[in-house]
């Protein structure tokens, strides 16, 4: 996915959203990348007899519509006395101007270090907007939003011809699920509702409406609660350099369950735990 157009020249949260924009031009880039010239479709034609030549119709992808619902309006029984003072909540900032706003009121939630680090960057809602996109079709667009490493390096052994993936890779990825456990879910809903104006403003960049907003978040929440919890080693094989999932079923994963079957089993429940619990939060605010 390419990045968002930015004033500063720079682009790019995930809310756990959260956190982060623009999708469309990719395509259009590849296409005219690879676009015949006029001379060469010229020889073409000439080659290939008029009947066999027809135009591709390349149907759109098909993007998830739903509807987070607005919190609704607590109505006091009793009028706060005329001496409380009113407060107003405060006015959101534009969108190229809200980083500074978005950050300091996340950071308000109880969260570890690595939090602090996944926010010390710029375009935090384009780059949540974007993040979550790509979730939603299955992919971890890491460049855009890079979230903790994993801590040394992968390994597997050996049983003769069998490559088995090492379980003592699980706990190379307990810093990043640690870091997301230990945000409220509640407080991460509340805070979308609070900035959904700047949101939805990141997703009209991309081409998306209010509704496929919100079916783009639920859906990347699917795509998480959807991945199979393997307890069981794992047989690997290595056609290249990367390794790839020996069992088809599990290389025929999106990118993002297969991601989190590298993080094992017991992390992926735990994630899956705060993914329901943030979906939860947001369908019943």
């Amino acid at each position: 996915m390419a990045r968002p157009p930015n004033k500063t020249g720079t682009s790019q949260i995930i809310l756990v959203l959260g956190t982060v924009a623009a999708v469309a031009v990719v395509g259009g880039a590849l296409y005219q990348a690879q676009k015949l010239s006029n001379e060469e479709e010229l020889a073409m034609m000439e080659v290939i007899p008029q009947q066999l030549v027809s135009e591709a119709v390349v149907a759109a992808p098909q993007v998830p519509e739903a509807v987070i619902p607005e919190p609704e309006t607590t109505i006091a029984v009793q009028p706060e006395p005329k001496t409380t003072p009113v407060m107003k909540a405060p006015q959101l900032p534009t969108l190229d101007n809200s980083d500074d706003f978005v950050r300091d009121r996340l950071l308000l939630i109880k969260h570890r270090a690595d939090v602090e680090t996944w926010l010390n960057t710029d375009d935090l809602i384009r780059r949540t907007a974007s993040y979550m996109d790509g979730l939603s079709r299955g992919v971890v667009l890491s460049k855009i939003f890079p979230l903790t490493a994993p801590e040394g390096n992968f390994t597997t052994h050996r049983d003769g011809e069998i490559i088995w993936l090492n379980a003592g890779n699980y706990e190379r990825y307990n810093s990043t699920v640690a870091a997301i456990i230990s945000l409220d879910m509640k407080s991460m809903a509340k805070m979308f509702h609070f900035i959904r104006p700047l949101l939805e403003s990141a997703f009209a960049e991309m081409g998306y409406r209010p509704r496929q907003m919100d079916g783009i978040i639920l859906q990347a929440i699917d795509n998480i609660l959807a991945t199979p919890i393997i307890a069981e080693p794992i047989k690997l094989r290595r056609d290249s350099v990367a390794y790839q999932f020996a069992e088809p079923s599990l290389e025929a994963l999106l990118p993002i369950q297969k991601q989190l079957l590298r993080t094992g089993p017991e992390n992926t429940q735990r994630l899956q735990q705060q993914a329901l619990a943030l979906k939860d939060a947001l369908l019943n605010p």
